[in-house]
C-alpha cells in the first residue's frame, strides 16, 4: 500500500496539490460547498493512479484543492462505499492520501435516518461517537502497523474542541445542531422495522452507510476529526413509510446552506 500512496500523491502533488491543511468529504447531496472554494487545481478520480471511482449516480468523483475561508483544502466531491463492492481499505484510501499531502484535520459530512425520535429531517447532528456495524475494520490489513498503530485508541474519535466550536457557530447562526450517536451499516437496503429499533437499544440517534471507517483511519493517522450528519428521514419504526431516495436527496439540499455556514465558520477559526 505504501508504494500505491506514494504513486498516488506524487501525481496530485504534480498537479498543484500543494500541503492542503483541512480535508472535506462531501457526502449525500452535499456537493455545493465547492460554490464556496477558489479551486486551485483539481483531478477526476478515475485519472488518479491507484484510486476508486464514484459509482453512485448522486456522487460526484472529483479531489479538488483550493482555498476556503482562507485555508487551504482538499474537498472529496464523492465518497466511497462498502455496498458499492469497495473495501474498507479501498474506501478510507483518500484519507490516506490527504494526510500525506499535509492536512491534520478532516471534516466529514453525510446524510442519515434519525432514529431518536426527537430530531426531525432537514436537521444537522454533529457526531460526537459511533458504533460500528460494517462487520469489520479498515485497520484489518497485513501491514497495517507501518501506515500507523495497529492497536489505534477509539475513546474520543470525535475532536473535542472543534465539536464545541461547531456547536458555537451553530447558536450564533440560529442552526438547529443536535449532538449524537451515529451507527454506521453496510446497506445498501434501508433498515428494517425490528432493525431500527434495535439501533435504537443499542444507543444510536441516527443511522447511516459511511462516515465512520474513514474517521476510524483519521485516528489511526492521528487527525483530529469531526462530522456533521444531514437527517434526511425519520426511522421511526411504529410510523415507518416506504423511504423515497430522492426525498432523502431533496432533503440533504435542503439543509446544505446550514451545512455549508458551519464547515466554513469552523474552517475560519481553525
Amino acid at each position: 500500500m505504501i508504494k500505491f500512496i506514494n504513486e498516488t500523491v506524487a501525481y496530485l502533488q504534480e498537479k498543484g496539490f500543494d500541503k492542503p491543511e483541512v480535508g472535506i468529504i462531501l457526502g449525500t447531496g452535499l456537493g455545493q460547498l465547492i460554490d464556496e472554494i477558489e479551486i486551485l487545481a483539481e483531478a477526476s478520480y478515475n485519472h488518479i493512479p491507484n484510486f476508486p471511482t464514484a459509482t453512485v449516480e448522486f456522487h460526484k468523483g472529483k479531489l479538488i484543492y483550493g482555498v476556503l475561508a482562507g485555508k487551504k483544502v482538499v474537498v472529496m466531491q464523492g465518497r466511497f462505499h462498502v455496498y458499492e463492492g469497495y473495501s474498507l481499505q479501498d474506501v478510507t484510501y483518500p484519507v490516506r492520501i490527504m494526510e500525506k499531502l499535509g492536512i491534520t484535520t478532516l471534516l466529514v459530512s453525510n446524510a442519515s435516518g434519525a432514529i431518536n425520535t426527537n430530531y426531525k429531517k432537514g436537521e444537522l447532528m454533529l457526531i460526537e461517537d459511533h458504533i460500528n456495524l460494517q462487520g469489520s475494520s479498515p485497520l484489518a490489513f497485513k501491514g497495517v502497523s507501518d501506515l500507523g498503530e495497529r492497536f489505534t485508541d477509539m475513546s474520543t474519535p470525535y475532536d473535542a474542541k472543534i465539536n464545541a466550536s461547531f456547536t458555537e457557530i451553530a447558536k450564533a447562526n440560529n442552526i438547529t445542531l443536535h449532538e449524537g450517536v451515529y451507527a454506521s451499516v453496510v446497506g445498501p437496503q434501508l433498515e428494517t422495522r425490528a432493525e431500527y429499533r434495535m439501533l435504537k437499544i443499542i444507543g444510536a440517534d441516527a443511522v447511516g452507510m459511511s462516515t465512520v471507517p474513514e474517521i476510524i483511519v483519521a485516528n489511526h493517522l492521528k487527525l483530529k476529526t469531526a462530522a456533521v450528519s444531514v437527517l434526511t428521514d425519520e426511522c421511526d419504526p411504529s410510523n415507518l413509510k416506504p423511504v423515497n431516495i430522492n426525498e432523502i436527496i431533496a432533503m440533504a439540499a435542503k439543509a446544505e446552506p446550514d451545512m455549508i455556514t458551519l464547515f466554513k465558520e469552523l474552517i475560519k477559526s481553525l
